[in-house]
């Protein structure tokens, strides 16, 4: 049988297994030590104060708004180019998305694009509450920039770091929230680490941090300080608000301790992929992932792009070799704003060109911590030999 090579994979260890298995040994599988310690050894590693880890990024970029108070009235802009979850968490909160188009290089939020809504915005009364800034592949964002818009026009920032775990902006960790309220990871199997699903949500503001915690859990508290109306006894709780079952379990936070310890590792082993490709691939007619000077990418993805106008080989073309030959290449993203659900929302093709044109050239190369040096041979020979043999 033909061994796929797939676009990405999780890494888990024999001493990963063994932190899982001592966790369902124990007495707690849901809500025992575990879940603390992972939120505590991700805020030092990111040096913020608060880390609150939840069942999935969706959900964690959910609470995220909620907890900056987005509601009914209020607008919330992101990239279009991004899993629609970074769109989707504005919408379960009431408000309205609107999307901001990408830099060419990066496939980030274009900072000229970003000031160029923001002036307009201003002068119709339609300014954002919250932009949700995607770093996308693991290449930040030029998150300076965007800090010193948000102080002028008066918005709140969200990083959306599900791809940037163990990535660095101005030689500080991705998660610090020096330019942002808040940042989310994500843990899917594909991203830098896992915790089968998972997310986290991190923050350096003390009521941001109880507000996620509260609705978490139902909205449910059994803290005495912070009760109405009495306390009846240790076995007593209340629920404050509308909250939600968003917890992760003891068994996924073990896996992702486990895991964490392995980032630097993981990291260092995708950029080598990375700049592997870089060298391989710089003699054909593509474009390779283009690298800031003031950040450290997490390569989450490593996306080429074939030019639309080339006389050699079409995307398409591309992308069904290599699927024939068993290397399951990949697409990301569609832009949000294509999509039927968004279309409703009076989007079309052509509101951003940048991120439209990026889209009918992006193909997602396999990159993961486990590829064999054979594999990435097997991948770089394949793309060359299409564009050279024609």
């Amino acid at each position: 049988m033909r061994k796929i090579i797939p676009y990405s994979r999780q890494d888990v260890s024999e001493e990963d297994i063994e932190e899982v298995v001592r966790v369902l040994r124990s007495d707690f599988l849901t809500q025992g030590s575990s879940v603390t310690l992972f939120e505590n050894d991700v805020a030092s590693l990111c040096h913020v104060a608060h880390a609150v880890a939840v069942n999935s990024a969706t959900s964690a970029l959910h609470l995220s708004c909620l907890a900056l108070g987005v509601g009914p009235g209020d607008i919330v802009w992101t990239s279009t180019i991004s899993f629609v979850a970074s769109a989707n968490c504005a919408l379960y909160c009431g408000a309205t998305v609107d999307f901001v188009d990408i830099d060419a290089r990066t496939y980030n939020i274009c900072v000229g694009a970003l000031e160029a809504k923001l002036r307009h915005a201003a002068l119709s009364g339609k300014l954002p509450k919250v932009v949700i800034a995607v770093h996308m592949c693991g290449q930040p964002c030029d998150l300076r920039a965007i800090k010193n818009l948000s102080q002028f026009y008066g918005f709140k920032v969200i990083e959306d770091a599900s791809h940037a775990l163990g990535a660095k902006y101005l030689d500080k960790n991705v998660g610090s929230c020096e330019y942002s309220e808040i940042t989310v990871f994500s843990f899917h199997p594909v991203k830098i680490i896992t915790t089968g699903e998972g997310g986290m949500a991190l923050t350096n503001d003390e009521v941001l941090a109880k507000i996620m915690r509260l609705l978490r859990t139902h909205g449910i508290t059994k803290d005495p300080s912070e009760m109405q109306d009495g306390y009846d006894g240790p076995w007593y709780y209340q629920q404050k608000c509308l909250g939600f079952n968003f917890r992760m379990t003891d068994f996924q936070a073990a896996l992702g301790r486990s895991q964490l310890r392995r980032l630097e590792e993981f990291v260092s082993r995708r950029t080598k992929i990375a700049q592997i490709y870089d060298t391989e691939l710089s003699d054909i007619p593509i474009s390779t992932p283009f690298h800031t000077i003031d950040s450290r990418s997490s390569f989450h993805l490593y996306v080429i792009r074939i030019s639309e106008s080339t006389e050699h080989i079409t995307r398409e073309v591309l992308y069904s070799e290599l699927q024939r030959a068993g290397i399951n290449v990949n697409v990301h993203y569609i832009p949000i704003h294509l999509q039927p659900f968004f279309r409703k929302m009076n989007f079309n093709p052509g509101d951003f060109p940048a991120s439209e044109h990026y889209y009918r050239e992006a193909l997602s190369l396999p990159i993961f911590p486990r590829m064999k040096e054979c594999e990435q041979t097997k991948v770089i020979d394949l793309v060359r030999n299409s564009f050279l043999n024609l």
